[in-house]
């Protein structure tokens, strides 16, 4: 049975961002990979899934240049919570974004650096209109992050 856990926590309110969420549970999933994968949704993810997690990968769609809202709930939930705990705790980035990701990337930098997490790749901006790629590259951030994980990388 592995002994570390990543957390996945992607907001998906459409067809496209649920594959993208699935793609990065089948990413860090890999067979060639031994870690716990964890799926959730922000509105379903309390503090006690962070401090029990190893790694945390997050998915957000932009919302009027700015993280979802949903998102944005999530941090205000957990935030102080695993504040102390989790300190320099392995932390990626996707955002399927209909503009260019920067008012949402800012923003999430932002509540990171407060959190003293540790973001372990550059974030990953899906612009513009969908593309079947997004789900490759999303896939391969995390398998990227589990690996690193599993390998005590991170």
């Amino acid at each position: 049975m592995a002994s570390k856990t990543l957390l996945i926590v992607a907001h998906a309110p459409s067809f496209n961002t649920q594959k993208l969420a699935q793609a990065a549970y089948e990413g860090a999933s890999h067979s060639d990979i031994d870690i716990n994968v964890i799926l959730k949704s922000p509105q379903d993810t309390h503090p006690e899934d962070i401090l029990t997690a190893d790694a945390v990968l997050l998915g957000t769609t932009e919302n009027l240049a700015y993280m979802a809202g949903l998102t944005k709930d999530f941090f205000d939930r957990c935030y102080y919570s695993v504040l102390e705990q989790k300190q320099g705790l392995p932390f990626a980035l996707y955002i399927r974004a209909g503009h260019d990701g920067t008012g949402t990337t800012l923003a999430i930098k932002a509540i990171i650096t407060g959190l003293r997490w540790n973001q372990i790749q550059d974030t990953l901006v899906l612009k513009g209109d969908w593309q079947e790629s997004f789900t490759h590259q999303v896939e391969e951030l995390a398998m990227t992050l589990a690996a690193g994980v599993e390998a005590g990388i991170y």
